[in-house]
């Protein structure tokens, strides 16, 4: 399956349906009164986020999404039947985002569905028209007059997917992320010996002492890619939800060390709080290289500032169980960090300059 993380769609809600205009006509009755219904109301739009998709590529087939509007009163005060709701299935991590149309707007995020089963009424169908029963009085006693209906709502808005994941994978191109997740878990990701392999996100659970966790398998950053170069920013807009940051780097890279510079730099520069998320450093490839060698070029990057690092080989598994019980570790302190915040009842930090209000940071739609 095609791996696509936005999309632009639109939307509209079913307009209500009009009233009638009828009078009884019965037996005997000269002059029956006014008897037309109310017509229906139009179709809401629903978002609903639901499990077993992650990409947003069915919307690109399928751009425009109608409700359908409300059915028109009848005789003997017969109001219309309203229009079905349109639910629109989304992947969890699934935004709405506006789609402004003057430049000096900023793109706002509408929705957020970040779990299996939310559901929310987007647009809401327009209320049927007023049939002429409804506007009997005292001194008109055969109104004419009906309402048609309001009209239902309409706009364009702007999917993104962000991946929900436990931990990230960062790294350069060729730092074997691919290896290491097809090692951990069952993602079958694409693996060469040449960079950019995975041109999309990939995920996958890991099994790791009865626990389970998910995995996202980054493509490759670059240097510049929080300004956009390599569309690194969309890469990155995926690990904001991250937990915990798996730094990988390729040991028998020129300059191992200049490797972690790039990623960090890349980081900080993005923002949304990435560069403060628990970061774990692995110097992957071990298979490749002699211990000495491997040995040194930990030191090279304990001087560079890593405090921890880990040796290991994505294609062997060596020094992977090590690894991952310390990803445990640090996931189990986090949850125990939320547990104890939601006790103690406090405010969330107001985050990084440039975020929004959930700590993320301000999309824009790609021209």
């Amino acid at each position: 399956m095609h791996f696509l993380d936005q999309a632009k769609i639109f939307i509209r809600s079913g307009g209500g349906g009009p009233g009638a205009v009828s009078f009884r006509r019965e037996k005997y009755v000269e002059y029956g009164g006014p008897d037309g219904g109310n017509g229906g109301k139009g179709g809401d739009i629903i978002f609903e986020a639901v499990a077993g998709l992650n990409t947003l590529i069915d919307f690109r087939y399928t751009q425009h999404f109608k409700a359908p509007r409300g059915m028109g009163g009848a005789g003997k005060n017969r109001t219309g039947a309203g229009g079905n709701d349109l639910v629109i299935k989304v992947p969890v991590g699934t935004q709405i985002i506006s789609d402004p149309q003057d430049e000096d707007e900023e793109p706002q995020v509408l929705a957020d569905f970040t779990q299996v089963g939310q559901r929310q009424v987007f647009l809401r169908g327009g209320d049927g028209g007023r049939g002429n029963m409804s506007y009997k009085t005292s001194t008109n006693r055969a109104p004419r007059q009906h309402g048609t209906g309001w009209p239902g709502e309409e706009m364009w808005v702007w999917l993104r997917l962000k991946l929900l994941a436990d931990v990230g994978l960062v790294g350069l191109p060729n730092a074997g992320k691919s290896t290491f997740i097809n090692q951990v878990t069952n993602a079958k990701a694409k693996v060469g010996a040449y960079p950019f392999t995975t041109v999309r996100p990939q995920l996958g659970v890991v099994s790791h002492k009865q626990r389970e966790f998910v995995v996202a398998d980054i493509p490759g950053l670059i240097e510049g890619a929080a300004d956009g170069a390599g569309i690194g920013d969309r890469f990155l807009g995926h690990i904001e939800r991250c937990r915990v940051l798996l730094h990988l780097i390729d040991a028998t890279a020129d300059d191992p060390v200049e490797a972690f510079r790039i990623v960090t730099d890349e980081l900080e520069a993005y923002g949304a709080g990435l560069e403060d998320k628990p970061q774990l450093v692995a110097l992957n490839k071990g298979d490749l290289l002699d211990e000495e060698l491997m040995e040194d070029i930990a030191s090279q990057l304990r001087e560079a500032g890593v405090a921890d690092i880990f040796l290991i080989s994505g294609a062997t598994g060596a020094g992977v169980p090590e690894l991952l019980d310390t990803i445990l570790e640090i996931m189990d302190e986090d949850r125990a960090a939320l547990d104890a915040f939601s006790e103690d009842g406090g405010d969330p930090d107001d985050g990084d300059e440039g975020a929004d209000s959930t700590g993320e940071k301000p999309w824009s739609p790609l021209g």
